[in-house]
């Protein structure tokens, strides 16, 4: 069976050369072109099919009925035992040769010219199929031969495949993945229950949501190893263009849409209705978009990482930092129109940034919300003990000052306050959205540039 795939190879256009000891009949009739060596020298070259006539002519016939192969090594081990050993049936092999070439006109025999190719049409032909690169100064050759064995789909349908399979194959990866996903939501539902719209709700709406985005990236991070596992493979293969880098890049980023799908449903389904975010199922729809976007983005960062540094650890600690300081800058600890500008640059390139500010305008543009009412005015300073009399007058006298009737329930602060508050103005929540997934593409180019230009072991 091994042969017999050996053959098909050969017959596809590559040179198969291998070593055998003591073949079989069967497997000597799959052979084109047999060498038989002793002590280093050739003393038969040409079809197995002329062993009886080469031995003949020798003066040691074949018997009927026995395998050609094992009786050349009996008589080759015999004449090793003489003190000529096989000196006579080298030279004998040089001029039988001669005679064979000159009894068909200058070729071997009929068998020969059917089974074999000279050389140069032989690798001609494999550099046609794509299974050698050429390496010739030749303009007319390059020009002529294409340089890959495939076209573009059925390299994108082989790939996906064989990276789904090994995914597979490795199903704790997803699970540790998801596993952390899920604990992620129960953690947060659990501290963030069905919040309120008061002042320390809003507080802690901001965190749950800027952790959720951290999360999804730091998770994405996780990736990294994966593709740098990969490497030598991918290096190995894409030297002798066993396929386009375009391919590869392609089919990692198609094959990854249903892990990320799952790890977004997952996600949403957890924390959306257990922590009481707005929206009902529009927003909820919205929710699950911006984190699927998010995730997308994550991946192919993380993606970028792994081509771009080779080794692990250093692909590992890098990507962490990078998006530590992603959320650092992303306008929750500190609001935009806070921050140094000597930092406006990094908050913009934050990838934390898009998705957390289209989850914050999806969750408070309700016009029919308020978060602070007057009688909660006082809620988070030293008069918060104060009876709700004095409260009630407090407001009444600040009503004065600032020409406005203020009273225990006069909305204070509403949705649109708080994102302005955020620095959030410039973006709409959609906008916010395709500039996530539009990171995600930037990324994935990225990552083909590094396979494209920081790969170069192609063969020569």
């Amino acid at each position: 069976m091994v042969v017999k795939v050996l053959q098909r190879i050969a017959e596809g256009g590559s040179i198969v050369i291998m070593s055998i000891h003591q073949p079989s009949s069967r497997i000597l009739g799959l052979i084109d072109r047999l060498i038989i060596l002793s002590q280093g020298r050739t003393l038969y070259s040409g079809s197995p099919s002329n062993l009886p006539q080469f031995f003949s002519d020798f003066g040691h016939p074949i018997p009927n009925n026995e395998n050609p192969s094992e009786f050349a090594l009996d008589l080759i081990r015999e004449l090793e035992g003489t003190s000529s050993g096989t000196q006579i049936l080298f030279e004998f092999n040089k001029t039988w040769k001669a005679s064979s070439m000159d009894d068909n006109g200058g070729d071997d025999t009929i068998s020969n010219r059917r089974c074999t190719h000279p050389l140069k049409d032989a690798i001609a032909k494999s550099i046609s199929r794509g299974k050698l690169v050429s390496g010739g100064n030749g303009a007319n050759h390059s020009s002529s031969v294409p340089s890959f064995a495939n076209p573009f789909y059925i390299e994108l349908m082989v790939l996906s495949k064989r990276l789904l399979t090994n995914s597979r194959r490795m199903p704790a990866k997803f699970a540790v993945r998801l596993g952390t996903i899920t604990v992620t939501g129960i953690v947060l539902a659990t501290m963030f229950w069905q919040l309120d719209d008061s002042p320390a709700g809003v507080q802690e709406r901001l965190g749950c949501i800027s952790i959720s985005i951290a999360t999804i990236f730091f998770n994405c991070i996780t990736e990294v190893p994966t593709f740098i596992q990969e490497r030598y493979i991918f290096m190995r293969e894409t030297a002798y263009n066993a396929y386009r880098r375009s391919s590869y890049v392609l089919a990692r980023s198609l094959t990854h849409i249903p892990l990320l799908f799952n790890l977004s449903v997952t996600l949403s389904l957890i924390t959306f209705w257990t922590v009481g975010l707005a929206g009902g199922v529009p927003g909820f729809l919205f929710f699950f978009v911006t984190i699927l976007a998010s995730f997308w983005a994550g991946s192919s960062f993380a993606a970028f990482i792994s081509g771009l540094i080779p080794d692990v650890f250093l692909a590992f600690v890098s990507g962490i930092a990078i998006v530590s300081y992603f959320l650092f800058l992303c306008g929750f600890l500190v609001a935009r129109d806070r921050l140094p500008k000597y930092w406006l640059w990094f908050h913009y390139i934050s990838l934390v940034k898009y998705p957390y500010e289209a989850i914050l305008q999806n969750e408070f543009l309700d016009p029919t919300k308020c978060f602070v009412l007057g009688v909660q005015l006082f809620d988070q300073s030293a008069l918060a003990t104060l009876p709700a009399p004095v409260k009630s007058e407090l407001l009444e006298s600040l009503g004065r000052v600032v020409g406005r009737n203020i009273t225990r329930s006069t909305c204070l602060t509403t949705g649109k306050d708080i994102l302005k508050q955020q620095g959030i103005v410039e973006l709409s929540k959609w906008k916010c959205v395709w500039v996530t997934v539009a990171w995600g593409f930037f990324f994935r180019i990225l990552f083909y540039l590094t396979l494209l230009f920081g790969s170069k072991n192609k063969r020569k």
